[in-house]
This record gives structure tokens, C-alpha cells and sequence, in this order.
């Protein structure tokens, strides 16, 4: 079952305002046309619920936290694309390559090409029922950063 088939519900809760409005858009228009992470079927695919809490520390306080839910399949193998974040336009020269990996935890760097100076890591932590990610980005040039946290608890297995 591809990700399109895969049954999709999310939730956005935000504690901000309206300039947030544009993020907002971004994050229902991926979860409507069912963009997202490319998901590869196949051994060790499963449906997840998937909680996805982004932080940008340096906004007003109202404008810093998004929390989305969605429920959807998930392989190992997506872990480098599961972020949402990195589907925006500001980082479409960066992607995450795996530097280290284990049974329990794999390790990302994020490399950008456009010259702009943005730098990140992402951290998963994968267990037989779940997991959990953390990617912190810093932005070239704005001494700006920002944080996503994926949890995900394993549903069952895919379709």
C-alpha cells in the first residue's frame, strides 16, 4: 500500500498567530495532496500515528510551537524524509545523508548546496513499537534556528 492509499487524518494545534498563517497553509496543503515522505512498501513498513512538534525559539512567544498529527506508513528506509520541514521552499537545496547507524539509532547530517551557510543534524531513535526523531537546523547567515520532533507509535502493519 503507497502512502497516497494510506488513511490520512491530521491535526494542526497552534499556539500563535497570524503570522504563522503561511506555515500553516504549507503544513494542510502537503497533508491534503498527499505529500509528504516518499514511502517504500515492502518488509518492515508499518502505519503509524505520527506527532510532529516544530519549534522556532527565536519568534515571539504566541508564534514559537506547531504540533501536527497524522497517521501514515512508515519504512526505516523514510526516516531521512519524514521531516516536514524540509519540503519548504528555504531548504529545498538541503536533504539529510545518514552518517551513522546502528539496530537502535541512526544519525543524519543535513548538507545544503546552495552556499547559504544552513547546518543540521537529525537523530532517530527506533524501537521494535516506535520511534522518535529530532532534526535541529541552524539557518545560514540569520543566526535562526528551529527544531522538529517526530514520535511515532506503531499502529500495525501497512494496509
Amino acid at each position: 500500500m503507497s502512502a497516497a492509499q494510506a488513511h490520512r487524518s491530521i491535526f494542526v494545534e497552534w499556539s500563535g498567530g497570524v503570522k504563522i498563517l503561511r506555515l500553516i497553509l504549507f503544513v494542510a496543503g502537503m497533508s491534503l495532496l498527499g505529500a509528504g515522505p516518499s514511502v517504500a512498501d515492502g518488509v518492515g513498513s508499518q502505519l503509524y500515528e505520527v506527532v510532529t512538534d516544530t519549534g522556532m525559539p527565536h519568534l515571539e512567544e504566541n508564534l514559537r510551537y506547531a504540533r501536527t498529527l497524522e497517521t501514515r506508513c512508515l519504512d526505516r528506509r523514510d526516516l531521512s524524509s519524514a521531516f516536514w520541514m524540509l519540503n519548504d521552499v528555504s531548504l529545498q537545496d538541503c536533504k539529510l545523508s545518514k552518517t551513522i547507524g546502528s539496530p537502535e539509532e541512526d544519525v543524519y547530517r543535513l548538507s545544503c548546496t546552495g552556499g547559504h551557510g544552513t547546518t543540521g543534524q537529525a537523530t532517530w531513535q527506533i524501537g521494535p513499537d516506535r520511534l522518535a526523531g529530532t532534526l535541529d537546523v541552524r539557518l545560514g547567515g540569520k543566526n535562526m534556528t528551529f527544531y522538529q520532533r517526530i514520535t511515532a507509535r506503531s499502529l500495525g502493519a501497512c494496509g
